[in-house]
C-alpha cells in the first residue's frame, strides 16, 4: 500500500515538472517569440528563460541550488561551460548557475517536445550525433555564436550515461572550440540532479542541489592538438569532486 501511495505521489510529482516546464512558455509566448527571432535579441531571451522559466521549475520542485564558486564567472565574457549530464533538470541548473547569456549544443531529439521543442530549436544549437554532416554544421554554428560574444554550453559526454556510469569518457569538441577562440573552459560538477530527478520514472525526490563551478583551465597558448589532454583533465577535475560527494561507480 505504502509503495502504491508513493508512486501515486511521484507520478503527481514528475506531472507538476511537465507544467512547471509549459506554463512560463506560454504566459511569455509572444515575448518569447519575438526574443527568438534574432541572434541579436537573444540576451532578452536568456533573460527570460533565466529568470521565468528555470528558477520557477527548479523551485516549483522543491530543488535548492547551493553553489559553491571556486572562481567566478565574469559579466561580458565568454565562456565554454561544461559539466556532467544526468537528468532533465542539468539544463535549468546551467541556466541559474550562468548570468551570462550562452547557447546550449544539444541533440535535436528535444526539438520534438511540443512548444519546448518549437523554441528548443530556434535558439540552441541542434547536433544529430550519428551524423558527420551535422556535427560540422554545429562546430561551425558555435564559432558563430562565440564570435558574437557569446558563451557556449557543452555537456562533453555527448549524452546521459547509463544510470550505472557515474560519468562517461569525454568527447572533445567543447575543447577544440576552447582553444580554438581563446576561451576558458568552466568545469561544473552536478552532484545531486541524478539522485534527485532521475530519468528512471518513479524515482527522485526534492532537495538541495549542489554545484562546483571549478577553477577554469585556461586555453592561452594552447594548440588544438592539446584538446584531448584538457578533456581528460576537466573530466578528472569533475570525477574527482563527484567521489568527494561520495558518488562512485
Amino acid at each position: 500500500m505504502i509503495t502504491f501511495i508513493q508512486h501515486i505521489g511521484r507520478i503527481l510529482w514528475r506531472t507538476w515538472f511537465y507544467l512547471l516546464v509549459l506554463v512560463p512558455i506560454l504566459i511569455f509566448f509572444p515575448l518569447l517569440l519575438i526574443f527568438s527571432t534574432s541572434e541579436k535579441l537573444y540576451p532578452q531571451f536568456f533573460w527570460i528563460a533565466r529568470n521565468f522559466w528555470a528558477r520557477p521549475i527548479l523551485f516549483g520542485m522543491g530543488f535548492f541550488p547551493k553553489f559553491k564558486r571556486e572562481e567566478e564567472i565574469v559579466k561580458g565574457r565568454s565562456y565554454m561551460l561544461i559539466a556532467n549530464h544526468t537528468s532533465m533538470t542539468d539544463i535549468m541548473l546551467m541556466l541559474v548557475a550562468s548570468k551570462n547569456p550562452f547557447v546550449f549544443v544539444g541533440k535535436k531529439e528535444l526539438s520534438k517536445i511540443p512548444i519546448f521543442g518549437f523554441f528548443y530549436k530556434r535558439t540552441c544549437i541542434l547536433v544529430d550525433r550519428g551524423s558527420a554532416r551535422s556535427r560540422k554544421a554545429v562546430y561551425d554554428s558555435a564559432q558563430e555564436r562565440l564570435s558574437q560574444g557569446m558563451s557556449i554550453c557543452i555537456f562533453p559526454e555527448g549524452g546521459v550515461p547509463k544510470e550505472d556510469v557515474v560519468l562517461d569518457k569525454f568527447k572533445d569538441g567543447a575543447f577544440r572550440l576552447a582553444i580554438e577562440h581563446q576561451i576558458p573552459v568552466v568545469p561544473m560538477t552536478f552532484a545531486d540532479n541524478k539522485r534527485l530527478f532521475p530519468y528512471a520514472f518513479f524515482k527522485g525526490s526534492p532537495g538541495r542541489m549542489r554545484v562546483t563551478i571549478h577553477p577554469f583551465l585556461s586555453t592561452e597558448g594552447k594548440e588544438v592538438a592539446d584538446k584531448k589532454e584538457m578533456s581528460i583533465t576537466a573530466r578528472e577535475i569533475i570525477l574527482n569532486e563527484l567521489t568527494r560527494y561520495g558518488i562512485t561507480e
